[in-house]
């Protein structure tokens, strides 16, 4: 898959009107040079040859006049610089809020969206074979690159339809068990699992509690903590709770670069914390809760960091899904070479060391 240069248009498509609040001074300069590149291209009449105050007819800075046209070719590129430094000057000081934010940007590619681009002959299965098919999590076999394997996802939906099917991402226990029972076929046909993980946490509500949302998801731990096959997990936007741990023990666990991972979302956090959830209180929570990607890593609870396009996910899709399908053609490739028995003890080992203390 060849990863294409995002131009502006590709932006806006992928964002739509979201604008997140840190990025508003991006925002203003696409617009510039959106409507730079709109009158670039649009047609005019000649104008008078004449100069005023050094502008001759329709050139101005860095314009002339061509087939009637204007040329703002070379505004157009220095605005792009200009948004290109700005870009890089933002998202180098990223806040683990605004980190959160990012992670859930409506722009930012699903796991439909990966399963698109680089997951070759994908069959969806369906059901848990006891109460239903929950739309929240996707599952089904297909290929990445040379390794046949099974892909399980959150599915967040795209629409607000989809969304509402999906409950904006969050798992009932039949979604929980539909991922496990295609899990243990796929150990069956020893065939290695790869689960993409994007959700705020499992659904809270009174039908999914009765029909046994803690123990669904304990089962998921305990089963896939001893899989006799590879599991590789990526946290891919949110990576909220109980419900991403579901699907999320595994041999290598990594996440993307601007994606959030932990026990709790800032929200529930403040509202624990200091009885109420505002803009303030979500910063200091996301602050305390080291939930980047970077935090993950210095803790130890996640094994890498997959980089994303500058700007995030949500700004170069392709190139999103270039870098992940590239992190797990290697990763499957490395873990294959272990026998099935040193794989499970040594997944036995990782886990055991998550939230190791020492004295000194």
């Amino acid at each position: 898959m060849t990863a294409e240069k995002p131009t502006m248009t590709t932006l806006n498509a992928y964002a739509g009107n979201y604008e997140l609040e840190f990025e508003r001074p991006l925002t203003a300069l696409e617009r510039q040079i959106n409507d730079l590149e709109h009158q670039h291209l649009t047609p005019t009449h000649p104008k008078p040859t004449h100069s005023v105050g050094g502008t001759a007819g329709v050139s101005g800075p860095g314009g002339n006049t061509s087939g009637g046209g204007v040329d703002f070719r070379t505004d157009i590129r220095k605005l792009r610089q200009s948004h290109t430094a700005m870009l890089k000057k933002i998202y180098a000081k990223l806040t683990p809020w605004n980190t959160v934010m990012v992670g859930r940007h409506p722009g930012r590619p699903q796991t439909i969206d990966y399963i698109n681009a680089f997951v070759k002959d994908f069959a969806e299965l369906h059901g848990d074979r006891h109460q239903g098919d929950d739309k929240a999590i996707i599952t089904g076999f297909g290929r990445i690159g040379p390794h046949k394997c099974l892909v399980v996802g959150h599915h967040k939906g795209k629409d607000t339809k989809e969304k509402i099917a999906a409950n904006f991402g969050c798992a009932h226990p039949e979604g929980y068990r539909k991922a496990l029972r295609t899990m243990k076929m796929a150990e069956k046909y020893k065939l290695p699992i790869v689960t993409l993980i994007d959700t705020p946490g499992a659904y809270p509500g009174i039908a999914a509690e009765e029909r046994g949302q803690a123990e669904a998801i304990a089962v998921n731990l305990r089963e896939m903590s001893r899989l006799k096959t590879p599991i590789v997990s990526v946290v891919i936007g949110e990576g909220g709770s109980g419900g991403a741990l579901g699907i999320g023990v595994a041999d290598r666990l990594a996440m993307l670069q601007y994606a959030w991972f932990s026990v709790i979302s800032p929200e529930g956090c403040a509202a624990i914390l200091w009885k109420t959830a505002n803009p303030e209180t979500n910063a200091a929570a996301a602050e305390n809760l080291k939930l980047t990607a970077n935090d993950n890593l210095k803790l130890g609870t996640i094994d890498g960091m997959i980089d994303e396009p500058l700007g995030g996910a949500h700004r170069n899709p392709a190139a999103a899904a270039d870098y992940l399908e590239k992190y797990l053609i290697q990763t499957l490739r490395e873990l294959k070479r272990f026998k099935v028995e040193n794989l499970v003890n040594k997944r036995y080992d990782r886990l055991r060391k998550i939230g190791e203390l020492g004295e000194g």
